[in-house]
Protein backbone atom coordinates (compact mmCIF):
# COMPACT_ATOMS: atom_id res chain seq x y z
CA UNK A 1 0.00 0.00 0.00
CA UNK A 2 2.68 2.17 0.99
CA UNK A 3 4.26 1.75 -2.33
CA UNK A 4 1.00 2.68 -4.35
CA UNK A 5 1.00 5.76 -2.48
CA UNK A 6 4.30 6.53 -3.02
CA UNK A 7 4.29 5.83 -6.93
CA UNK A 8 1.44 7.94 -6.86
CA UNK A 9 2.77 11.00 -5.20
CA UNK A 10 5.73 10.53 -7.59
CA UNK A 11 3.60 10.40 -10.99
CA UNK A 12 1.41 13.56 -9.41
CA UNK A 13 5.02 15.66 -8.97
CA UNK A 14 5.43 15.01 -12.53
CA UNK A 15 2.94 15.85 -14.11
CA UNK A 16 2.97 19.03 -12.25
CA UNK A 17 6.76 19.81 -13.12
CA UNK A 18 5.62 19.72 -16.64
CA UNK A 19 2.93 21.87 -16.54
CA UNK A 20 5.71 24.46 -15.44
CA UNK A 21 7.24 26.94 -17.78
CA UNK A 22 6.79 30.01 -19.90
CA UNK A 23 3.29 30.68 -21.16
CA UNK A 24 2.50 33.12 -23.84
CA UNK A 25 -1.31 34.65 -24.12
CA UNK A 26 -2.01 37.50 -26.95
CA UNK A 27 -4.76 40.50 -25.79
CA UNK A 28 -5.53 40.34 -29.13
CA UNK A 29 -9.02 38.46 -29.81
CA UNK A 30 -7.85 35.50 -31.82
CA UNK A 31 -4.30 37.05 -32.09
CA UNK A 32 -5.42 39.00 -34.66
CA UNK A 33 -4.95 42.75 -35.06
CA UNK A 34 -7.41 44.48 -37.44
CA UNK A 35 -6.38 47.82 -39.03
CA UNK A 36 -10.09 48.40 -40.57
CA UNK A 37 -9.97 50.70 -43.85
CA UNK A 38 -7.20 52.85 -43.29
CA UNK A 39 -5.93 55.52 -46.00
CA UNK A 40 -2.41 54.67 -47.08
CA UNK A 41 -1.67 58.53 -46.76
CA UNK A 42 -2.55 58.89 -43.09
CA UNK A 43 -1.71 55.87 -41.56
CA UNK A 44 2.34 54.43 -40.77
CA UNK A 45 0.96 51.25 -40.84
CA UNK A 46 2.78 50.31 -37.89
CA UNK A 47 0.55 48.33 -34.85
CA UNK A 48 1.48 46.39 -31.47
CA UNK A 49 0.85 42.36 -30.45
CA UNK A 50 0.73 42.79 -26.83
CA UNK A 51 1.00 39.75 -24.83
CA UNK A 52 1.90 38.43 -21.36
CA UNK A 53 3.65 35.57 -20.00
CA UNK A 54 1.17 33.69 -17.57
CA UNK A 55 3.69 30.93 -16.84
CA UNK A 56 6.32 30.93 -13.88
CA UNK A 57 9.30 31.08 -16.19
CA UNK A 58 10.91 33.48 -18.39
CA UNK A 59 9.36 33.84 -21.80
CA UNK A 60 11.66 34.14 -24.37
CA UNK A 61 11.09 35.12 -27.90
CA UNK A 62 13.12 33.20 -30.09
CA UNK A 63 12.38 34.23 -33.66
CA UNK A 64 9.42 36.38 -35.34
CA UNK A 65 8.65 35.74 -38.77
CA UNK A 66 6.39 37.28 -41.56
CA UNK A 67 5.23 35.80 -44.35
CA UNK A 68 6.26 38.42 -46.50
CA UNK A 69 8.41 41.15 -46.88
CA UNK A 70 5.30 43.94 -47.34
CA UNK A 71 5.15 43.22 -43.00
CA UNK A 72 8.12 43.96 -40.56
CA UNK A 73 8.24 42.38 -37.28
CA UNK A 74 10.24 43.29 -34.33
CA UNK A 75 10.76 40.90 -31.21
CA UNK A 76 11.34 41.95 -27.46
CA UNK A 77 15.21 41.69 -27.40
CA UNK A 78 15.21 40.86 -23.54
CA UNK A 79 12.77 37.62 -21.70
CA UNK A 80 9.26 38.46 -19.90
CA UNK A 81 8.94 37.95 -16.82
CA UNK A 82 6.10 35.91 -15.59
CA UNK A 83 3.32 37.79 -15.05
CA UNK A 84 5.00 40.84 -17.10
CA UNK A 85 3.53 41.88 -20.68
CA UNK A 86 5.68 42.11 -23.66
CA UNK A 87 4.91 43.54 -26.82
CA UNK A 88 5.72 43.12 -30.99
CA UNK A 89 5.31 45.53 -33.20
CA UNK A 90 4.14 44.89 -36.77
CA UNK A 91 4.80 47.58 -39.55
CA UNK A 92 3.13 46.98 -42.53
CA UNK A 93 3.95 48.41 -46.15
CA UNK A 94 0.40 50.11 -46.94
CA UNK A 95 0.23 48.87 -50.53
CA UNK A 96 -3.39 49.40 -51.17
CA UNK A 97 -5.63 46.46 -51.52
CA UNK A 98 -6.51 44.13 -48.55
CA UNK A 99 -4.76 43.19 -45.55
CA UNK A 100 -4.30 39.26 -44.90
CA UNK A 101 -0.86 38.59 -43.64
CA UNK A 102 0.43 35.67 -40.80
CA UNK A 103 3.68 36.47 -38.37
CA UNK A 104 4.79 33.31 -36.80
CA UNK A 105 6.24 33.83 -33.37
CA UNK A 106 9.00 31.31 -32.21
CA UNK A 107 9.48 30.92 -28.22
CA UNK A 108 10.03 28.51 -25.23
CA UNK A 109 5.92 28.94 -24.25
CA UNK A 110 4.73 25.68 -23.51
CA UNK A 111 1.32 26.33 -23.88
CA UNK A 112 1.51 26.31 -27.94
CA UNK A 113 2.21 23.20 -29.90
CA UNK A 114 6.53 23.72 -30.48
CA UNK A 115 6.52 27.03 -28.69
CA UNK A 116 5.16 28.66 -32.10
CA UNK A 117 1.91 30.73 -32.06
CA UNK A 118 0.53 32.58 -35.64
CA UNK A 119 -0.64 35.97 -35.15
CA UNK A 120 -2.63 38.16 -37.97
CA UNK A 121 -3.53 41.49 -39.35
CA UNK A 122 -6.17 42.12 -41.48
CA UNK A 123 -7.93 45.22 -42.91
CA UNK A 124 -8.21 47.15 -46.18
CA UNK A 125 -5.59 49.76 -47.53
CA UNK A 126 -7.51 52.50 -49.49
CA UNK A 127 -5.66 55.49 -51.57
CA UNK A 128 -7.19 58.82 -51.55
CA UNK A 129 -8.69 59.90 -55.02
CA UNK A 130 -7.30 62.90 -55.87
CA UNK A 131 -9.84 65.65 -57.38
CA UNK A 132 -8.23 67.63 -60.27
CA UNK A 133 -10.22 71.08 -60.61
CA UNK A 134 -9.50 71.74 -63.80
CA UNK A 135 -11.46 68.59 -65.46
CA UNK A 136 -14.70 69.36 -66.68
CA UNK A 137 -17.15 67.96 -64.40
CA UNK A 138 -19.91 65.53 -66.24
CA UNK A 139 -23.74 66.06 -65.27
CA UNK A 140 -23.60 70.03 -65.68
CA UNK A 141 -25.48 71.56 -67.81
CA UNK A 142 -23.68 74.61 -69.84
CA UNK A 143 -25.26 77.82 -70.59
CA UNK A 144 -24.36 77.55 -74.36
CA UNK A 145 -26.73 75.00 -74.88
Amino acid sequence: MKKLILLLAFVGFAFSAAAQGAKIEFMAKDNTVDYGTIYRDTDSGLRTFEFKNTGDAPLIITNVQSTCGCTVPSKPTEPVMPGKTGKIDVKYNMSPGPIRKTITVESNAVNVEGGRVAIKIKGEVLVKEEVNILEKKKGIISSDN
